[in-house]
């Protein structure tokens, strides 16, 4: 009887524990609760400032923040800010004058990017368009353009907040040509094949001497030039027949220059006897009056373009010297 007594209250205990257990199982089961899901009445859910990624400005418009809210926007730079990107673009014309138009051919544009404290340039491109466009990172540089001779350099500097924006350059050469021809004393004209010039600045070196500009320019060459002043030097032939001018190269002007030469051709000639044949394998020397070498030349009749004046010429023949002074003529030695 006490048994079945006993029986009966643990069953009834039973009973109520599991009906308990019932009661609790759904909210064990279905996660957190519903309201915390839900924003709080009153509050806006913003995308983060400047979208999903946050690394946009904190001010981003249409933006709502509730009070005492701070947004902090996530930076995948490890909390360093962001670099401008992009590059500078610029846009490169060159003219003759400041009033004149674009030099459409004939250009060559160079790039270097200056270093930092004495480091050298550094080549970046060169161009043969008459009117590039330069795409140029954040830095220094120095653009240089050619024409002919003519050249002009300039330095430009590409700051971050131009990146992404395009500028103009002009560069104005103030550069003009120049034209050389050259005729003889009596106004007959030069043999081209035989006569050159060359143009020196008026700058000088470290030595005190012009600084050539440009050598051995043939006849009727139109030479592109800085406007200034230079000197012309034309060498007729291959010895010391040699003529000398001034001339002022204006913007935008070619100027023509004619040198006139006084020289004269001679020939050597080292014979047995008058009118005989010229002996061949004949080392010939020679110098002007002060002994200062002129020219030297091997051969049985050499020939050589000399300016007026008196001149000494020795022969050496088979361990014999000969020697004669003379004037700009054809020479002929007899052997005695």
């Amino acid at each position: 009887m006490h048994m079945t007594r006993l029986r009966r209250r643990i069953w009834a205990h039973m009973r109520s524990l599991l009906a308990a257990v019932a009661m609790l199982a759904p909210a064990l089961w279905a996660g957190p609760p519903v309201a915390a899901q839900q924003a709080s009445p009153g509050w806006q859910v913003q995308a983060p400032p400047g979208g999903r990624d946050g690394t946009g400005p904190a001010n981003a418009p249409g933006l709502q923040v509730p009070p005492n809210t701070t947004i902090v926007p996530r930076s995948s730079g490890g909390g360093k800010p962001p670099v401008p990107g992009g590059v500078g673009q610029i846009a490169l014309t060159a003219l003759l004058t400041d009033d004149g138009q674009n030099i459409e051919q004939g250009l060559v544009w160079r790039v270097y990017r200056l270093g930092q404290g004495t480091e050298k340039a550094a080549f970046v491109a060169q161009h043969r368009d008459a009117s590039p466009t330069l795409r140029l990172e954040p830095g220094s540089y120095l653009v240089n353009v050619a024409f002919g001779r003519a050249h002009l350099t300039r330095k430009i500097v590409v700051a971050p907040e131009q990146a992404g924006q395009e500028r103009q350059e002009r560069f104005v050469l103030n550069a003009g040509g120049l034209r050389v021809t050259g005729v003889l004393a009596n106004g007959e004209a030069i043999n081209d094949r035989i006569v050159t010039y060359d143009i020196f600045s008026d700058e000088r070196d470290q030595y005190g001497q012009k600084t050539k500009v440009v050598s051995a320019i043939k006849t009727g060459v139109i030479v592109r030039l800085n406007a200034g002043i230079y000197t012309l030097v034309s060498t007729y032939g291959d010895a010391n027949a040699m003529a000398r001018a001034d001339v002022t190269v204006e913007a935008g002007k070619l100027t023509e220059a004619t040198l006139s030469h006084a020289a004269a051709k001679v020939t050597f000639k080292l014979v047995l006897r008058a009118g005989g044949e010229a002996m061949a394998d004949t080392q010939w020397s020679v110098t002007n009056l002060r002994g200062e070498p002129i020219k030297d030349s091997v051969g049985a009749l050499p020939t050589h373009i000399l300016a007026p004046g008196r001149y000494t010429v020795q022969a050496r023949h088979s361990g014999q010297q000969f020697r004669r002074d003379f004037a700009v003529a054809q020479v002929e030695l007899v052997m005695p």
